[in-house]
């Protein structure tokens, strides 16, 4: 068998891997979760007007259809974007039930897009997470369980129905991939030792970003310096926990890096250090719902077995029902 010819059939392998959608649907309830804030915290604040509605009925910035949706029904009018607005609520709130499987989760997506890009001034990265995120799970299956669907299919909200893992896998991607740009764009003296790892600091005086008065920050300067130092490594040494997921799937095939690299868990640390990271920008700063739907990617970081026990330590060896290399202790 040539290399070309094992090469495609280990891709046609990975991508018929199936499992139970326990991951894939806390996911969705994550995103569902995190949308519905994104939208609600511009309704509430009676900014939905102001910032994507055109300024010939009362908005501030003179507004360009930002989908192709927005000008079929007629460009950035009052009635069309609060008609949007309604609908991207509704979608996104039966994403985060699990109901109305893919069509609902398509809807929300589209409603979504149509809304938040409405405005181009406005659009935060983490619009952009939601809407790949949306996106994977109309690729995906991600009512299987734990939603509404699956109480009105089997009269339980839990369900052993098998989902195809590639979506989740590719959340995993786009949830490394966020993490590495970010911290490649990272290029102020502030973030490195040259600049005396000041970033979290200037950050913390700025009103702008910060949710309550923090000048006390400059009693623990040290702290903000490492806190300052450990997220800039966290970020651009996620593509190490890629390297880790390609060690462990291919453990079979020796060495004894490959094996010594593979036989503890990554993912651990990477998500306890990733979870401390989130909880401490929501604590403090105001950047919207990115760490909710940041967050949400890390559900996908673990097979459905793992999200209801741990996983084991041990050199890898054997497949787990995740489509990856699991360690011996967990084949039973």
């Amino acid at each position: 068998m040539s290399a070309l010819t094992r090469t495609w059939a280990s891709w046609v392998a990975a991508l018929g891997r199936r499992e139970a959608g326990t991951s894939l649907a806390c996911f969705r309830m994550g995103v569902g979760v995190a949308a519905l804030y994104s939208l609600l915290s511009v309704g509430l604040a009676g900014l939905l007007d102001v910032v994507w509605v055109d300024c010939s009925e009362g908005g501030y910035a003179c507004l360009q259809p930002g989908s192709g949706l927005v000008a079929w029904l007629g460009g950035p009018t009052r009635s069309v974007m609060h008609g949007l607005y309604g609908l991207a609520l509704a979608s996104t709130l039966a994403v985060a039930l699990g109901l109305g499987g893919r069509v609902s989760t398509f809807v929300a997506l589209q409603t979504y897009l149509a809304v938040a890009y409405a405005n181009p001034h406005v659009v935060g990265g983490y619009d952009l997470l939601i809407t790949n995120a949306l996106w994977l799970l109309v690729l995906g299956n991600g009512n299987a369980t734990l939603s509404l669907d699956a109480k009105l299919r089997t009269g339980r909200f839990v369900s052993a129905a098998q989902v195809a893992a590639w979506p989740r896998y590719l959340a995993v991607f786009q949830l490394l991939v966020v993490y590495t740009t970010t911290g490649l764009h990272k290029l102020s003296a502030d973030w490195l030792p040259a600049g005396d790892f000041a970033a979290l600091y200037h950050v913390f005086q700025d009103p702008t970003w910060r949710r309550f008065d923090m000048r006390w920050t400059a009693s623990v300067y040290p702290l903000t310096q490492l806190g300052t130092a450990v997220t800039w490594l966290f970020e651009v040494g996620a593509p190490v926990l890629l390297l880790w997921f390609y060690a462990r799937a291919t453990a079979e095939r020796g060495g004894r890096l490959r094996r010594a690299f593979a036989a503890r868990d990554l993912r651990v640390g990477f998500t306890a250090l990733g979870v401390c990271l989130h909880v401490g920008i929501l604590l403090t700063l105001d950047v919207g719902p990115f760490s909710l739907v940041a967050l949400s990617y890390y559900f996908c970081l673990w097979g459905p077995h793992e999200l209801s026990r741990p996983p084991g330590l041990g050199v890898v060896s054997g497949t787990s029902g995740s489509g990856i290399r699991a360690p011996a202790a967990e084949r039973g």
